[in-house]
């Protein structure tokens, strides 16, 4: 037997099937490893795959779902759901998708002013000022973390910390996120979460209690002068919030400034009641 003979006339061979779906023959191997499609029969003697008629509409699905570059552990979620079901996880990877190719959109609007050199003229939409701040008791929270995962950690914890802070003698100061290295698609950090709180000593208490679970602790944080800039909540997306880093950055060089601890967001506003256009964060860094 040959692998263009069928064994029945309800069989089709690999080499037919695939002209009927419009898939290779090596696709549909893939897919019978993945799981995704499997033949309706294969020969045990000779391992040929065959394939129903039928089958070709599943076929050409996962074709389809394929030009819309979704993986195919994705395609095999959709696939093994209902109608409903399966639309909905479609509706859900797509706007993943629109999310991402956005936030590329505004990333490569940001790279063409550095690459042409129009950094500086961005800078104009910036007001760089000083604030001292004097030494506080902060409880922390510290990952690694890719910029992928950020906001949503940011969020977290903060909650937890704030949430905290009812047992070390309340909030006294504006929360902010700490960065001890680069957060990046490809560096991780760390970043630290820290709120102000007024008791020490039951801070201490709370970090030695907690501090397994979620990678807590309590400190001093020193009294600092801070250049900071003042965004508003969509400026805090990135790529745009990269752009008021580096506007204080360039500030702080201009001055003759020399840094004096990790930059940070300070978060002195309600991130939730708070509108697109409402000022939410200081983007700082310490200077002396």
């Amino acid at each position: 037997m040959t692998e263009d003979s069928p064994v029945d006339d309800d069989l089709l061979t690999i080499g037919a099937f695939a002209a009927r779906s419009r898939l290779s023959p090596k696709a549909l191997r893939l897919y019978d490893r993945l799981g995704l499609l499997a033949p309706a029969q294969v020969d045990e003697a000779s391992g040929y795959r065959y394939y129903r008629a039928g089958q070709a509409d599943r076929a050409r699905l996962v074709a389809l779902l394929r030009q819309l570059d979704m993986p195919l552990a994705t395609i095999a979620d959709v696939l093994d759901a209902d109608g409903d079901t399966a639309a909905e996880r479609l509706a859900a990877y797509w706007a993943d998708v629109e999310a991402r190719v956005a936030g590329q959109r505004t990333l490569a609007a940001y790279l063409r002013g550095r690459l042409s050199g129009r950094s500086s003229e961005m800078d104009e939409n910036y007001v760089i000022e000083t604030v001292d701040v004097p030494a506080q008791v902060v409880i922390t929270e510290k990952r690694h973390t890719l910029a992928d995962e950020l906001p949503a950690w940011i969020g977290a914890s903060l909650g937890r910390l704030e949430a905290a802070a009812r047992e070390c003698g309340g909030v006294t100061g504006a929360p902010f996120v700490a960065y001890h290295a680069e957060v990046s698609m490809e560096s991780d950090g760390p970043a630290e979460s820290c709120v102000p709180v007024a008791d020490e000593a039951a801070a201490r208490a709370w970090a030695e209690r907690s501090g397994r679970a979620w990678q807590t602790a309590v400190r001093v944080e020193p009294a600092r002068r801070l250049a900071y800039t003042r965004i508003t909540k969509a400026q805090v997306a990135h790529p745009q919030i990269l752009a008021a880093f580096e506007a204080v950055e360039r500030w702080v060089a201009a001055q003759g400034l020399a840094y004096d601890g990790p930059c940070r967001e300070v978060y002195f506003a309600d991130w939730d009641a708070a509108g697109a256009q409402d000022p939410v964060c200081d983007v700082a860094f310490p200077v002396r």
